[in-house]
């Protein structure tokens, strides 16, 4: 190859300082970064994180928050769970610690909440010998609570961690409990429907206009976990007891996600045991102390229809017609029977509760 046709190897100058009278390196250093301050001639930068962090910083007035998990075989949730925790609390420099209740899992789901209260002091446990229930685990895990501020939550995963301070913010509002509502759910649709169901049967009758009786997803001030009482499946009606105790209860909407791992516990024979609690709460919470007014009642309303068939066939008699042939002599002996039997017990209900009445089942909110 010829040197003519060789490339020049010579460097390329730069005419930026020809152009404009200046040093190059003194344009670098003029030249102003975002999210970075200077100040005279020393530079000093001042991180964005960190101007973040401190202007994102979460008020409350709770000194401290208590989150109950209760969880049955979910050994793959528990450390995604955490993780979630840690991440959407420890940027708003809240104090909490978190307390599982193992519920008789049968996984590896102890082992894997060992390794994590090894690892964080936050976190502690208490583990069931055998199955007992959501409502057990629940009000075990109320007794372990140092917080003045109460968070249950699932450990499914569908709940999400992120909407603790809303519902934070919502209990200092003036509410002692605030419950989720999962406005768009990513359930299966016979658990939708179903639920639909309970929500609007519950909600007529119990009078609390809510839209969730059921989300896992609750907060509520120390004094409701410390006077309500839970247990077999009535973990599904603690806005109703809240409620009966004097305690004021509303919703906010909650972001609700897909299961990730494992199934849902949810089974068909779930949605009958419902019912059959809701009568119970309706009956506890109304009738308890007066159980007269509900038995009195109904044994009223049998003993008045008795009494009318048994009218009606005496005048009927009067006139000459035989009554060996009608079956309603006998349904108006059953009706008046059956009247003076629920009489007699709601009266057995009123000695009962007027004996055994006592100052510490009243609810006190202030004294002096």
């Amino acid at each position: 190859m010829d040197a003519q046709n060789k490339p020049d190897k010579k460097p390329i100058q730069n005419n930026t300082s020809k152009n404009t009278g200046q040093n190059p390196q003194n344009n670098q250093q003029n030249k102003k970064t975002p999210g970075r301050r200077y100040t005279g001639r020393r530079r000093r930068y001042y991180p964005r994180s960190q101007q973040n962090s401190q202007s994102k910083q979460f008020k409350t007035s709770f000194k401290k928050i208590s989150i109950v998990i209760p969880l049955y075989n979910e050994e793959e949730s528990v450390h995604p769970l955490t993780n979630e925790i840690k991440k959407a609390l420890n940027p708003l420099g809240l104090n909490y610690e978190v307390i599982f209740v193992d519920d008789g899992s049968t996984d590896d789901s102890l082992k894997k909440i060992k390794e994590i209260c090894n690892s964080d002091k936050k976190f502690r446990f208490v583990s069931f010998r055998k199955n007992y229930g959501k409502s057990a685990a629940l009000q075990v895990g109320f007794k372990y609570v140092s917080g003045d501020a109460v968070i249950t939550m699932d450990a499914d995963l569908q709940d999400d961690p992120k909407e603790i301070p809303n519902l934070l913010k919502k209990l200092d509002e003036g509410y002692d409990l605030c419950s989720g509502w999962k406005k768009k759910r990513f359930d299966p649709v016979v658990k939708k429907l179903s639920s639909k169901f309970f929500n609007f049967v519950t909600r007529v009758l119990t009078g609390i206009k809510i839209h969730d009786f059921n989300c896992g997803l609750k907060a509520y001030k120390r004094d409701v976990v410390r006077n309500i009482k839970i247990y077999g499946e009535l973990h599904r009606y603690i806005p109703v007891l809240a409620n009966w105790q004097g305690f004021t209860v509303t919703e906010i909407p909650v972001q609700h996600h897909p299961r990730r791992y494992g199934k849902t516990k949810f089974g068909i024979s779930r949605f009958f045991k419902g019912f059959v609690d809701l009568i119970t709460v309706i009956f506890s919470t109304r009738y308890i102390k007066r159980p007269m007014h509900f038995f009195g009642f109904f044994g009223a309303l049998a003993f008045l229809a008795g009494f009318i068939i048994l009218g009606y066939l005496t005048v009927w008699w009067i006139q000459g017609h035989p009554l060996s042939n009608r079956p309603m002599l006998f349904l108006g002996m059953l009706l008046i029977i059956v009247g003076v039997q629920l009489s007699a017990v709601g009266l057995l209900g009123e000695m009962l509760v007027r004996s055994s009445t006592d100052d510490k089942e009243y609810v006190i909110k202030e004294k002096r």
